[in-house]
C-alpha cells in the first residue's frame, strides 16, 4: 500500500488557531415552555411536537420560530434516565428523521434507558428552512475556479442569491449559526424538564455540541460527540485536513483492492484508471453512463468522498469501473454533486456552514494557491469535493460564529470519537478540539475506516453506552482495533444507498457494515 500524505504536511498548512472564545450565554433569561407530543404524522410510533424560540437570541421578546421535535421514548420506562438529545450532523440533517430511524441506529440498551429526543435545527428540513429562488439558484456557476473571470462571476452571484435568499428565508437567514442552535438545544433541555443535558451529535451536529459545552458548561450532563468538526480553523486549514484525509480514505480503498478479490478492479493498476477519469472529465469527455450527461472532475471525485464514508469499497470500485467502460454496479447512485432543481424553490444549508466558518477568499490568486496545496496534500483525489463546493457559495455571506479555538468549564467529563481513516472529518480535527477541551475530553480511537464509529464495532458502541448511561469515560488515549463482523453490533441496519446529491455533506447515515473481509 502506497505511503499515505503526512498528517504533519496538512498540520503545516493550517492557519493560527485563532484566539479563544468569549462566547458567553448571557443573554435574556426565556421562560421555560411545556411541550405537548401527539403521534408523528409521518410515524406514528413517534411523537413530534414544537418548540418556539427566538430568531435573535439577544431579544428573547422578539419574533420567534417553531422548532419541529421529535421523540420515541423509553422501551423501559422504570430504567428511564431521562431523554437523550440527537443530532446525525449535516449541515442539513434532520434530527426528526434521526428519531424516525432510532431503532436501526441505536442499541437496544440505549433505548431502554432514554428518550430519544430529536429536532430539526433552524433553518433546516421542518424548522423554517433556508430557501431560494430556483431560478436564481440554477444560475450558479461552475464550482471550480479557473481564473479571476470565474471569481468575479462568483462574486457577483452569491451577491444575488443571499439577496434572494435572505428575501424567500425571511429574518431567520441571518441567524442559522451553530450557537444560535445550540441556545435552541438549551431551550428544548428546559422544555424537556432536564437540569442537565445528555446529548449525542454526530458529525456536524458534534459543532452543536461543542457550542453547547462552551456556552452553557454548568448544565451539561454528557456530551458523546462522535467525528468531530474544529471550529477552530481557517480556510487554508480547513482544506488542507480535508484534501489529506480524503487522500488517505481513497489510498485505504486501493490498499483493500489491491489485496481483496472481491474487488471488481482487483489486480488492474486502480490508481492509472482512477488518473485517466479525472483526466477524461478534464476534457469534457466523460459521460455519466445512466443519464449521458457530461461529468465535471468535481463529480468524479464525490465517488472518493462518499465511497469511503461508510466506507462502501466494494460500491466505489463498481462505480470506477462503470465509469471506465464496465457493466454497471447492481445499484446505480445519482450523479453526485450539486444539480439544478426543479421547481420554484432551492434549499441552501451551505449557510449554516457559511455562518460557522470564515471560507472566504480575496480573490482568483488565494483561491488558486489553496488549491495548490490541496492537490499537493492529494495526489490521487486531488482535493476534497466538499468544502470546494461550498466555499464559493460563502462569498459575500458573514460569519456570524466567528472560528476560535474552544474553552469549556464544566466539569461533567465529555468523550469525543473519530475513525483513524475518515474521510469527511480528519482524526485531527477530533484530536485538535479534545486538546482544547481540555482535560475533561476523552478521545476515542477507533483504528478503522468510515464516518462515525458508533455501532460500527462492539467496543467504540459499549463505550459510547456506557458513558451516556453512567457518565463513564474511558482512560485518555484510549483505542478500539477492527473487530470481527460479529463485533458490528449495528448489522442489521442495510449500508446506506443514498449517497448526499446536496450540501449535507457532514450527515451520518445509517451505519454500514465494513467491506473487510
Amino acid at each position: 500500500m502506497r505511503r499515505r500524505a503526512s498528517w504533519f504536511a496538512a498540520l503545516l498548512a493550517i492557519a493560527t488557531v485563532l484566539p479563544v472564545s468569549t462566547a458567553s450565554a448571557d443573554t435574556e433569561v426565556m421562560t421555560p415552555q411545556t411541550i405537548t407530543w401527539t403521534p408523528c404524522e409521518e410515524e406514528p410510533a413517534a411523537e413530534c411536537s414544537k418548540l418556539s424560540v427566538p430568531i435573535d437570541w439577544s431579544k428573547v421578546n422578539g419574533p420567534k420560530v417553531d422548532i419541529v421535535v421529535a421523540r420515541r421514548k423509553a422501551t423501559d420506562p422504570a430504567a428511564r434516565i431521562g431523554s437523550l438529545v440527537i443530532n446525525p450532523g449535516g449541515p442539513g440533517g434532520s434530527g426528526v428523521e434521526a428519531v424516525y430511524g432510532a431503532p436501526g441506529s441505536y442499541t437496544e440498551e440505549l433505548q431502554r434507558r432514554f428518550d430519544i429526543v430529536g429536532f430539526d435545527p433552524r433553518g433546516v428540513g421542518r424548522s423554517n428552512p433556508v430557501i431560494c429562488s430556483a431560478s436564481v439558484y440554477n444560475r450558479m456557476p461552475h464550482t471550480v475556479m479557473r481564473s479571476q473571470a470565474d471569481f468575479d462571476a462568483w462574486n457577483a452571484f452569491t451577491k444575488q442569491l443571499h439577496a434572494d435568499c435572505r428575501a424567500r428565508t425571511g429574518p431567520l437567514y441571518d441567524h442559522v449559526d451553530s450557537a444560535d442552535v445550540a441556545r435552541d438545544l438549551d431551550a428544548l433541555r428546559a422544555a424537556l424538564g432536564e437540569k442537565k443535558l445528555t446529548y449525542y451529535g454526530i458529525s456536524y451536529g458534534t459543532l452543536i455540541g461543542q457550542m453547547y459545552a462552551e456556552l452553557f458548561p454548568d448544565r451539561v450532563r454528557a456530551l458523546g460527540l462522535d467525528s468531530n468538526m474544529d471550529h477552530s480553523l481557517g480556510v487554508a486549514g480547513f482544506l488542507a485536513t480535508e484534501a489529506t484525509a480524503v487522500e488517505d480514505a481513497f489510498d485505504q480503498f486501493v490498499g483493500w483492492c489491491e489485496q481483496d478479490t472481491s474487488c471488481v478492479l482487483h489486480g488492474r493498476d486502480i490508481r492509472a484508471i482512477w488518473k485517466n477519469l479525472l483526466e477524461k472529465a478534464r476534457r469534457g469527455e466523460l459521460k455519466y453512463p445512466s443519464t449521458g450527461q457530461t461529468m465535471t472532475e468535481l463529480q468524479v471525485i464525490y465517488n472518493a468522498a462518499l465511497g469511503t464514508e461508510g466506507p462502501d469499497w466494494r460500491m466505489l470500485s463498481e462505480v470506477i469501473n462503470w465509469l471506465n467502460g464496465g457493466p454497471p454496479p447492481e445499484w446505480v447512485p445519482p450523479l453526485p454533486g450539486r444539480q439544478p432543481v426543479e421547481g420554484d424553490v432551492a434549499y441552501l444549508p451551505t449557510a449554516v456552514l457559511c455562518q460557522d466558518y470564515n471560507l472566504k477568499v480575496r480573490d482568483y490568486s488565494e483561491y488558486a494557491a489553496l488549491m495548490r496545496v490541496s492537490n499537493q496534500l492529494a495526489r490521487d483525489t486531488r482535493y476534497h469535493p466538499y468544502p470546494i463546493d461550498d466555499l464559493p457559495i460563502c462569498m459575500n455571506y458573514p460569519t456570524t460564529n466567528a472560528p476560535h479555538a474552544l474553552r469549556y468549564k464544566g466539569d461533567a467529563p465529555l468523550l469525543l470519537g473519530n475513525s483513524l481513516h475518515d474521510p469527511a472529518t480528519p482524526w485531527i480535527w477530533s484530536a485538535n478540539v479534545a486538546r482544547q477541551l481540555g482535560s475533561k475530553a476523552v478521545l476515542l480511537t477507533y483504528e478503522g475506516w468510515g464516518h462515525r464509529i458508533y455501532g460500527k464495532d462492539k467496543c467504540q458502541t459499549d463505550i459510547y453506552d456506557e458513558y451516556l448511561i453512567s457518565l463513564k469515560v474511558p482512560p485518555h488515549g484510549t483505542r478500539c482495533a477492527v473487530g470481527t463482523p460479529e463485533d458490528s453490533v449495528l448489522r442489521q441496519q442495510a449500508p446506506s444507498r443514498t449517497w448526499p446529491t446536496g450540501s449535507n455533506h457532514w450527515a451520518a447515515g445509517p451505519v454500514a457494515a465494513s467491506p473487510v473481509s
